[in-house]
């Protein structure tokens, strides 16, 4: 398959594809089947692991090495984002208690997806060619940006479902929490309680959906953009032979690609804004009596 003429369509459906099984990688060095995890992304999987460990020790280092006199470049801007975080938390969520979870919670979800969301900003075919190369496989998968995976970004928002439903059962016990599923929005009458508990649960999966499908949507947009803009630079690839349209793409997917990864820095920092406010919003619904 290297010999093969690798078309626009093929670069992108190849890069769009996610590493599922590890017999894909092992198959020229004789271990097929070495491992079958076809219902797992597993490159989605291992970047957000790493990228988390990574996160948190950024956040434990600006912690641990706090001083009380005049603080350093990294402490600085962890605290500044700190009281952001905490500011915002404390203007949607009222409960102190509350807080006290929920702020740490917010602060771990925004640098956890920003980091996600800027592995787009390395070149598309830097990781993947790495690890080609470290498994002698030509035409190996590896998508390196988790939140462009829909799984990713709706185990995430699953994640925040889970937080919402136990702070519904911890404030109102759950028998309060029954009761307002049963009763809201169109009261508390007998033949009214099935209704008023599929519209509740209606709502619980749109929000769930369009919180993970938010983030994904941008994510995946951007990474599409990046694909299209590696192929200006590749045109010559495709076609086999060098044409005096070629350097003009080449230089053009220079200016793109660097114009597109500063405003991509803006898009990935909002994105990760977005998802963690809503995550308060969601919560701090959760503390609502209806």
């Amino acid at each position: 398959m290297a010999s093969e003429t690798l078309t626009a369509s093929d670069y992108i459906t190849h890069h769009l594809k996610s590493l599922t099984n590890l017999s894909d990688v092992t198959e020229e060095q004789g271990l097929k089947n070495i491992a079958d995890f076809s219902f797992i992304n597993l490159d989605s999987v291992f970047f957000a692991v790493v990228l988390g460990i990574l996160g948190s020790f950024l956040l434990w280092r600006a912690a641990s090495k706090a001083t009380s006199g005049v603080p350093g470049r990294f402490q600085a801007a962890v605290e500044l984002l700190f009281e952001f975080v905490d500011d915002m938390c404390k203007s949607i969520i009222h409960n102190a208690e509350s807080r006290k979870l929920v702020a740490p919670l917010g602060l771990t979800v925004f640098v956890w997806i920003f980091l996600m969301n800027a592995m787009d900003l390395l070149p598309v075919d830097l990781l993947p060619s790495i690890f080609q190369g470290m498994t002698g496989e030509h035409h190996a998968l590896l998508r390196v940006v988790p939140t462009a995976d829909l799984n990713t970004t709706l185990a995430l928002a699953i994640g925040v479902l889970l937080v919402c439903i136990f702070y519904s059962i911890k404030i109102k016990g759950f028998g309060g929490w029954m009761h307002e599923m049963l009763s809201a929005p169109f009261g508390n009458k007998v033949y009214l309680m099935p209704v008023n508990f599929v519209m509740n649960i209606l709502e619980f999966c749109s929000k769930t959906i369009s919180h993970g499908m938010r983030l994904f949507g941008n994510m995946y947009a951007g990474e599409l953009v990046f694909l299209l803009i590696a192929l200006m630079g590749g045109a010559w690839a495709a076609g086999g032979a060098v044409s005096l349209l070629d350097p003009v793409l080449f230089v053009f997917h220079i200016l793109a690609g660097a114009v597109w990864a500063i405003f991509h820095i803006l898009i990935i920092t909002l994105q990760a804004f977005i998802f963690m406010a809503l995550t308060f919003v969601y919560i701090g619904q959760a503390h609502e009596h209806h």
